[in-house]
C-alpha cells in the first residue's frame, strides 16, 4: 500500500478506535435497550478538510452520528504531511477498500457491546478538494442481526399490536416501531402492510389522548424520514433553499419510479399531512413532477370522498380534503346564502371532513366577535357575518357540535397563540347571543386545551358584558373561568356583590377540588389579600360568605 495511504488509514485508525471505546463504555453504562433497536452506531464518516488560511495540513473529522446540515459536531484533529500524497485515485482504489475491510471486520465480530453497532452501517470518505468535494461511501449489512431484528418485529406486532386490550407496547417503543415499519430493510413498503398496523396501535392508545397524539407524530416524523432518506434523494436534488428545498435531477441521470413507490409516496405525504399540511402539499407536488396523475387529482379535487364544489345564485363552495381546505364565495349577502354555506360545511364535517382545514371566504360584509384578541381571520369573519342571522343559530350550533374535537386547531392563522380548536367562533358568538347555547359554551370549556390555547381567556369578560352576573349564569360563568389557560389573567369586572351571588358560587366551587378551585379564585379575585379587602369592606351576610371563600385561598 502506498505509504501516504498507510499513514493516514493508521493515524485515522487510531483516532477512530479511541472514540468507539468512550463510546463504547457510554453505551455500556445506558439503561436496558428496547428489543426493536438492534444497535446505536449506523454511520460513521472520515473527512479532510483544507486548511483554513493556508497554513498546516488541515483537519480530519470524524462523525459517529450523521450530522445535521446546520450542526457540526465532529472529533477534529490535526492532519499529516500525508495528506499531500493522498490523490484521489489512491483514495478510492488503496484507502477507503483497506478501511471498510478493517471496519467490517470490527463490525461483524468486533470487541464491541451487542448493542454497539446497529444491522446496517453506513462508511463514507471525504475529501476537500479546490475544485470539488471526492465522496466515497459504501453500506455495511449484518444479515445474522437483520434476521434477528425482523424475528423481534414479527413477534412485537403479534404481541403488542395485535394482541386485544389490555395490553400495549410501551411508550418507548413507539419510536422504534413506525421507523421499522417504513425500513424496506425489514417491511415491506405497501400500504395494505403498513396502515393497518398504525390504525392498530392508534385505536388500542384512542382512551389515551396524549399516548395517541404522541404515536401520531412518531408515525409522521418516521414518514418524513423515509421520504427524505429513502425516496427523494432518488429523483431529486436538495438545493438547502427553504423553500424549494427539492429539485427534479437531470432526465438523463434519473430513473422512474415504479408505480408502487410513488403509490407509497403519496400515502406517505397523505400521513404527514395529518400534523403538516404544508409538506403534504409540497410532497403531492414533487410527485407530480414525476408524472403522478394521482397527485394532480389530490391537489385539483382532493380525494374524491367528499363533495368538491357546490354551486347555488348565492353561494359557492369548494373543498379538497387532501390539502384540508374549504373556499366559500358569498354571492348575495343575505340569510338564506350563509344557511346554504353551513349546511355545505356540516355535511362535509358529517361525512368526516378534517375539521383543522384552511379557510377561505370572498365575502363583502365584515363582522367580527367582540373578542378583540381573536384573530380577524377569513373564518372569523365568516363566522360574524352568519351570527347576524338569529334564524341560524340552531345551524350554527349544529355545525360546533360537529366541528369541536379536543387536541385540534383550525388552519385560519399561523399555528401560534392566536390557534383556536375548531368550533371556536360558533360557539362564541351564540354564547353571547343566546342563552339557549350556554350548555354549547359549557361542552366547549370542557373540551379546549387549556395547555396550549388561550384566545378563550377574554371570554369570561365579555360574558359578562353580555349577559351580566346572575345565580342562573354562575354555573355558565364558572365554566368559562375553568376553560381559562394557565396563565388567564383575573377578570376585569367580577361583580360578586350579592349574597345570593355568593352562595351560586359557592355552591360551584364546592364541586370543584384543588387547583381548579384555586385557580377560579384567583380569575375573580386576584390575591387572597384583595379577597380580604373586598370581605373587610362589606358588610354581613355577605361579608361572613367571603371570608368562607377567603378559607380556599389561604
Amino acid at each position: 500500500m502506498n505509504q501516504a495511504a498507510e499513514a493516514f488509514l493508521q493515524d485515522v485508525w487510531h483516532r477512530m478506535t479511541e472514540i468507539y471505546e468512550r463510546e463504547n463504555r457510554r453505551i455500556g453504562e445506558l439503561p436496558k435497550r428496547r428489543s426493536l433497536q438492534a444497535g446505536m452506531k449506523d454511520y460513521l464518516r472520515v473527512a479532510w478538510r483544507k486548511p483554513k488560511g493556508g497554513g498546516g495540513y488541515g483537519r480530519v473529522h470524524i462523525d459517529v452520528f450523521e450530522p445535521f446540515d446546520w450542526s457540526d459536531d465532529a472529533y477534529k484533529s490535526e492532519a499529516g504531511s500525508y495528506v499531500q500524497e493522498l490523490t484521489d485515485e489512491v483514495l478510492a482504489d488503496e484507502v477507503f477498500p483497506a478501511f471498510i475491510e478493517r471496519m467490517n471486520r470490527i463490525f461483524l465480530d468486533g470487541p464491541y457491546d451487542p448493542q454497539f453497532f446497529d444491522y446496517r452501517l453506513e462508511l463514507v470518505l471525504e475529501f476537500d478538494r479546490d475544485d470539488h468535494v471526492l465522496r466515497l461511501s459504501q453500506v455495511l449489512v449484518n444479515e445474522a442481526k437483520r434476521l434477528r431484528l425482523r424475528q423481534r418485529l414479527d413477534a412485537f406486532i403479534q404481541t403488542k399490536i395485535l394482541s386485544d386490550l389490555p395490553v400495549r407496547p410501551a411508550k418507548e417503543d413507539e419510536f422504534f416501531f413506525a421507523r421499522l415499519l417504513l425500513n424496506p430493510d425489514l417491511f415491506e413498503q405497501k400500504r395494505e402492510n403498513v396502515e393497518p398496523l398504525i390504525r392498530r396501535l392508534g385505536d388500542k392508545l384512542r382512551e389515551n389522548r396524549g399516548r395517541a397524539a404522541g404515536w401520531e407524530a412518531e408515525c409522521v416524523s418516521a414518514f418524513k424520514a423515509w421520504a427524505q432518506e429513502r425516496f427523494l434523494p432518488r429523483y431529486f436534488q436538495r438545493t438547502g433553499d427553504f423553500g424549494m428545498p427539492w429539485v427534479l435531477q437531470e432526465a438523463d441521470g434519473r430513473r422512474e419510479p415504479a408505480p408502487d413507490e410513488l403509490e407509497f409516496f403519496l400515502y406517505a405525504a397523505q400521513e404527514i399531512g395529518n400534523l403538516e399540511p404544508d409538506t403534504r402539499q409540497q410532497y403531492l407536488e414533487l410527485a407530480v413532477q414525476l408524472g403522478s396523475e394521482q397527485a394532480a387529482a389530490f391537489l385539483a379535487h382532493g380525494s374524491g370522498r367528499f363533495e368538491s364544489m357546490r354551486r347555488s345564485g348565492r353561494f359557492q363552495g369548494k373543498a379538497n380534503d387532501v390539502l384540508q381546505t374549504i373556499e366559500i364565495r358569498i354571492l348575495s349577502e343575505e340569510e338564506e346564502a350563509y344557511a346554504e354555506a353551513l349546511e355545505y360545511l356540516i355535511d362535509l364535517l358529517k361525512n368526516g371532513f378534517p375539521k383543522g382545514y384552511r379557510f377561505g371566504l370572498k365575502s363583502k360584509e365584515k363582522h367580527f366577535l367582540p373578542l378583540p384578541k381573536l384573530a380577524k381571520s377569513r373564518l372569523h369573519q365568516f363566522f360574524g357575518n352568519a351570527l347576524r342571522y338569529p334564524a341560524l343559530y340552531p345551524k350554527l350550533a349544529e355545525y360546533a357540535g360537529l366541528a369541536m374535537e379536543e387536541f385540534a386547531w383550525y388552519r385560519d392563522v399561523e399555528p401560534g397563540e392566536k390557534s383556536v380548536m375548531p368550533g371556536t367562533y360558533a360557539v362564541f358568538g351564540l354564547g353571547l347571543c343566546s342563552d339557549a347555547y350556554f350548555e354549547l359554551v359549557q361542552q366547549y370549556m370542557k373540551l379546549v386545551d387549556t395547555e396550549h390555547q388561550s384566545m378563550q381567556d377574554g371570554y369570561a369578560d365579555a360574558f359578562i358584558e353580555a349577559h351580566g352576573l346572575s345565580v342562573e349564569t354562575m354555573p355558565v360563568w364558572v365554566s368559562i373561568l375553568l376553560g381559562g389557560s394557565e396563565s388567564a389573567k383575573p377578570v376585569k369586572s367580577a361583580p360578586i356583590d350579592s349574597p345570593e351571588h355568593v352562595d351560586a358560587l359557592l355552591a360551584e366551587l364546592e364541586t370543584i377540588k384543588g387547583y381548579p378551585r384555586e385557580a377560579v379564585l384567583y380569575r375573580i379575585f386576584g390575591s387572597p389579600g384583595k379577597l380580604a379587602q373586598v370581605a373587610k369592606k362589606a358588610s354581613p351576610p355577605l361579608k361572613d360568605k367571603l371570608l368562607r371563600i377567603s378559607e380556599w385561598m389561604a
